[in-house]
């Protein structure tokens, strides 16, 4: 299940990995290395304690105990300052409902990473407009998230996710709200993005179909990694 320490193949080392919420633990002592380059899906029944860990591996939230490493540096060991710039540098994030800004095209929303991060706008948004491209949405860049299709903001949150060239994207359920060929098409792209830029997922998922093309599937019970099916 886990890999040595010096396993160069490994990006992200889980030790021991505890959380509760009240007197609730929710996590009771998980260890997981992802790989790099690899589509990793956590499954399992509500309550499990998926989006806890992923929001733990995501450096959302922080264990109560355990450790958290990215090639070799455990991050929680970073003050509030530096955890946060590593998360915008390293991580990128998807979430069910997209969570694009209403207010903003979505050149502008898939920029907005790099925008945090310090990039020069000019640079930021011709990147931005580099992984529009990608994703076949050219034509609606500056459309506001209330004039796209459900599918189009979800491929525009997965440019976002991109925008700073992460690690990892973390996705949390993101074809939940997704209609069949939107979902499909969804999860292509994830495979796409492994294949032409050598990305990095872990998702969470009640999607029997995303999990059963994952490389790795991870399930969990009551707060545990119960079994990992290798594909």
């Amino acid at each position: 299940m886990n890999a040595s320490d010096g396993n160069t193949d490994i990006l992200i080392s889980l030790r021991d990995i505890h959380k509760s919420f009240e007197r609730l633990e929710v996590i009771r002592g998980v260890s997981l290395d992802v790989r790099r380059s690899e589509v990793m899906s956590i499954v399992g029944p509500s309550g499990a304690g998926k989006t806890t860990l992923l929001q733990i591996m995501g450096t959302l939230d922080r264990p109560d105990s355990g450790s958290v490493s990215y090639a070799g540096e455990d991050v929680f060991s970073l003050n509030d300052r530096k955890l946060t710039r590593f998360r915008n540098r390293r991580i990128g994030f998807v979430f069910q409902f997209h969570q694009l800004l209403p207010e903003f095209s979505m050149l502008e929303n898939v920029a907005m990473p790099a925008l945090i991060g310090g990039m020069a706008r000019g640079k930021a948004f011709e990147h931005a407009r580099e992984l529009i491209g990608y994703l076949g949405l050219t034509d609606r860049a500056d459309h506001r998230p209330s004039q796209l299709s459900g599918g189009e903001r979800q491929r525009a949150a997965v440019a976002r996710a991109l925008m700073n060239h992460p690690d990892v994207v973390l996705a949390d359920e993101p074809s939940g709200s997704l209609d069949t060929h939107n979902r499909r098409e969804l999860h292509k792209l994830f495979f796409d993005l492994r294949r032409d830029m050598g990305q990095t997922f872990v998702i969470v998922t009640h999607d029997e179909s995303l999990a059963a093309d994952s490389d790795r599937v991870v399930h969990m019970t009551d707060g545990l990694v119960t079994q990992i099916t290798e594909r």
